[in-house]
């Protein structure tokens, strides 16, 4: 059965992580889209210019967002310990990635119970995300603007997907959404990350994968991995299994 939250108490699950943004206006310009909707936690990784004074006149008045926000290295720092996490762009993947419009992310993002965390991803502002970086989220969302003009800035898109948030914490009749439980706490995406690593080493050490060329099948796998939402105790077993193939595997190499 669903439970009411608030809607702050959502919202405070989700962050915004903009990836190597090059010019600081812009992260003034996301700092002032989250904070009208009710966003807090911006984590930066990498900027190129942070802090900025730039940063902190385009964020008209946002500055509580820019003075609280993370600054780190890596993506993977970023998102670690997050449950869902959806990466942000209009490019068409070689392998596509479960695929959600801001409305829908939203409303699945709502749906989750509520010990999980949330981090919607924004690429650098000329090439977006990369092949690498969609593949550490779980989904990616797409904003269906004009296909003629399809360039939307890094500010104006914070604002669509942080709107259509704000709007599934409201719920669609302007009262607090619900939530569904599971019996297990979510896997994080450091778990996923883990346990993905472990799956290719052990898809080598079979011979399963070509150990020139293991993405090609690992993509994939990675995405049917993603699409499942997995929780702690189900990393665990997979993890398990693959443990128990190791051993295999070495035992059979060991009788050659």
């Amino acid at each position: 059965m669903s439970t009411p939250h608030s809607p702050d108490e959502f919202l405070d699950r989700v962050r915004v992580v903009l990836l190597h943004t090059t010019h600081p206006g812009n992260i003034g310009a996301a700092a002032r889209a989250m904070k009208t909707m009710g966003l807090r936690h911006l984590v930066l990784v990498k900027p190129k210019i942070f802090p900025s004074d730039i940063a902190v006149a385009r964020s008209s008045h946002a500055d509580d967002i820019l003075d609280a926000a993370v600054v780190v290295e890596t993506l993977d720092q970023a998102i670690g310990d997050c449950h869902f996490v959806v990466g942000t762009g209009d490019r068409t993947r070689t392998v596509p990635w479960p695929l959600y419009r801001p409305r829908e992310m939203a409303e699945h993002a709502r749906a989750l119970p509520s010990s999980q965390s949330i981090a919607v991803v924004f690429g650098r502002e000329d090439i977006g995300m990369t092949n690498d970086q969609m593949m550490q989220c779980n989904a990616q969302v797409q904003i269906p603007a004009n296909p003629d003009y399809s360039s939307l800035n890094l500010g104006s898109a914070v604002q669509v997907l942080a709107y259509e948030l704000r709007m599934a914490a409201l719920g669609d009749d302007g009262q607090t959404a619900g939530r569904r439980d599971w019996d297990e706490a979510p896997a994080t995406q450091a778990d996923f990350e883990r346990l993905v690593t472990h799956w290719q080493q052990s898809y080598l050490n079979a011979e399963f994968l070509d150990p020139n060329n293991p993405k090609a099948a690992m993509t994939r796998i990675s995405r049917l991995l993603a699409r499942a939402e997995l929780d702690q105790i189900e990393v665990n077993i997979l993890r398990g299994m693959l443990s128990t193939l190791d051993k295999w595997v070495a035992r059979a190499k060991a009788g050659d």
